[in-house]
This record gives structure tokens, sequence and C-alpha cells, in this order.
């Protein structure tokens, strides 16, 4: 399955809160090299800038998260890992030892926010049969040349002018604010 999972082009992840009335949160996520396995039970992935931080938000309140793979060339297959998630920000000490397990992408355009630390409770995977056929043609260019332009200080007011950053759509706390600067060494 890591294979599988390494070879995949985007991958969905998936939380919720507690409240059952709660918003249910699910996001693609993609870009060659922000995604690692770190050991038999635990993945990461870098955490961009965007307009929320609903992820972040019901990890930091509850940490249940689910993330998807789905085979949408070669033999169709679906990869689930089901587990406890961390957003590890950017004045965490453990940051730049995670960092070492992206060495293939510069984060510095994208408006890296947090590394998002998954440790599966069940991995398992299912057929696929009805994901369609299609074709990966390459990243888009339009993440990084939207946040290229930022630097720690324009990204921090970026985020303090967006209203579901800090505070998620059910009012938990999200990214926290102001926005640690990036460690030199990432």
């Amino acid at each position: 399955m890591r294979a599988f999972i390494e070879a995949q082009p985007v991958f969905f992840t998936a939380t919720a809160p507690l409240a059952g009335d709660g918003t249910v949160n699910l996001s693609p996520k993609g870009l060659k090299g922000s995604f690692a396995v770190l050991d038999e039970l635990t993945v990461a992935y870098l955490d961009f800038a965007g307009s929320n931080a609903e992820t972040i938000a019901h990890l930091r309140e509850n940490g249940r998260i689910t993330l998807m793979w789905c085979a949408f060339d070669g033999p169709p297959n679906i990869v689930r890992v089901h587990g406890h998630g961390e957003p590890v920000f950017r004045d965490d000490p453990r940051w730049p030892g995670l960092m070492r397990h992206f060495p293939d992408l510069d984060p510095a355009p994208h408006g890296l926010r947090a590394i998002i630390v998954v440790t599966a409770t069940l991995i398992r995977d299912t057929c696929g049969y009805a994901v369609p056929f299609m074709t990966y043609d390459a990243d888009r260019p339009l993440h990084g040349s939207r946040f290229a332009r930022e630097d720690d200080e324009s990204l921090d007011a970026y985020f303090h002018k967006k209203e579901h950053i800090a505070t998620s759509i059910d009012g938990l706390p999200g990214l926290p604010l102001p926005l640690p600067p990036l460690p030199r060494d990432a």
C-alpha cells in the first residue's frame, strides 16, 4: 500500500468536529513532494496557505482524520488511512526534523503553515471499481505563483483577513496567529 499511496498525485483528507451538527470537512491535497511516509504507521503532509483552516481546527479539537487515495489509472484501488492527526506548527521543535522528509519540494512559494502528522489506527483498501480513469498532467502552478509573492509578514496579514483561518466555520480554534516565522533551516 505504501508504494500505491506514494505514487498517487492527489489524496483527500476528511475531518469533523465533535459536535453532531458541526461541519464535516473534505479537502483535496496535492503538489508532488508534499506527502511522506514516516514509518509503518505514520504519514505526514505539508499544509499550505489557503482560505480556511478547517482540518487544523478539527485536529486541534479531537485529532480524528481519514486520508484517502484513489487509483485514477492502472488497477482499481482505494486506500484509506484512518487515524489521529496533529498539526505541527512552524515554532514546534519537531519542525526541522519533519521537514527533512520533504526534500523534493520547495515550500517557500506555497505559504507553508503547518505539517500534518497522522498516526494510523486502521489502514484498509477497497476495490475502487467505480473510480473513473483520469490522466494526471502536472501540478497546477497557480498556488505557488499566488503565494510566492508573500513573506511571513504579508502571509500573516492575509490570514488575519480571512474569516476562517484563526477560527473554523464552527468556531473552533484554527491556525494560531500571529503566524510564527518560517524557520531558516526549513
